[in-house]
């Protein structure tokens, strides 16, 4: 299958896709995103929304190279997780082959980068080898923020999420690939070209991820944004939002800075086309979208 891909300066960016996830994804995720809501804009169909309203989401990872690294954003749901949510439960994908096929086969990945620890992000952190989880890049350094692991390792976790940290965070640090890195309000550059922005709220250290190439840069969003309903309503937030006032403050700051800039939006879990330009609309932002390269 095609993998669809974007060229930001020399750097081609690809997605590759997990899943999409069930239409009953978007009610849960975003209760603020009712019918009514998207259908007062008419730009989110038919990309983003079904047509009696429903938000459309899905699951894939950002693989690029740059500076002579091969990169992954984020690592999706992961095969045979033991999961509370139905959608995420006991999967059996091909995206590892579809990894591989992008030309980022497992073994030859340097360098993962977490936006945040939730599930639907670290899955593909580990596989199950003989009963056991382990690395699914095993020659990847695994970066996310130092705030960001200090904060789970000190919050009462109930069981699913115990469990999700036991078969896709904890492998990963035991084996010595989990590095925390420390992101300052100007961000910090884990690579040339490359850097990590605090974008906080959704959870405490999250961070979004700026790619920059030959004068041209492109953002990855992990969940700073769900969904493009929210650039016409940054007020609506995800059920999870760890600090939902905070995570309102960071999406407004981000969306006014990308507003009426050449930069690309590349939406975590976009439906596609996935990627677009900010651009004001009335009170609030709409996507300008980007078609992909299909390679």
């Amino acid at each position: 299958m095609p993998t669809p891909s974007w060229t930001v300066g020399d750097v081609t960016v690809h997605r590759v896709d997990e899943i999409p996830l069930p239409p009953a994804t978007g009610p849960w995720l975003l209760p603020g995103a009712t019918a009514e809501v998207v259908s007062q804009h008419p730009w989110l169909r038919p990309d983003f929304a079904d047509p009696d309203g429903t938000p459309r989401l899905d699951s894939h990872v950002f693989a690029f190279v740059v500076a002579g690294l091969r990169v992954l954003v984020d690592t999706g749901i992961g095969n045979g997780k033991e999961r509370s949510n139905p959608a995420w439960h006991g999967l059996r994908t091909d995206f590892a082959e579809r990894l591989s096929t992008a030309g980022f086969p497992p073994d030859f990945v340097d360098l993962v980068i977490l936006t945040h620890l939730h599930a639907d992000h670290v899955g593909w952190n580990t596989r199950q080898v003989d009963g056991a989880w382990v690395p699914t890049f095993p020659n990847a350094r695994h970066l996310t923020s130092r705030a960001e692991r200090r904060f789970w390792s000190a919050y009462d976790m109930d069981p699913a999420r115990r469990q999700m940290f036991r078969d896709s965070v904890v492998p990963v640090e035991e084996a010595g690939l989990l590095d925390l890195v420390d992101v300052p309000e100007e961000g910090a550059e884990v690579a040339p070209g490359l850097r990590l922005v605090p974008t906080p709220g959704h959870t405490p250290g999250h961070v979004a991820v700026e790619l920059a190439a030959r004068g041209r840069t492109a953002l990855i969003s992990g969940d700073c944004v769900h969904h493009p309903v929210q650039l016409a309503r940054p007020d609506i937030g995800a059920c999870v939002d760890v600090d939902p006032e905070r995570a309102e403050a960071t999406r407004r700051r981000m969306l006014d800075g990308l507003a009426g800039t050449d930069t690309l939006l590349l939406g975590t879990h976009f439906a596609p086309p996935t990627a677009g330009r900010v651009r004001r609309h009335g009170d609030g932002f709409r996507l300008e979208p980007v078609a992909p390269d299909v390679r």
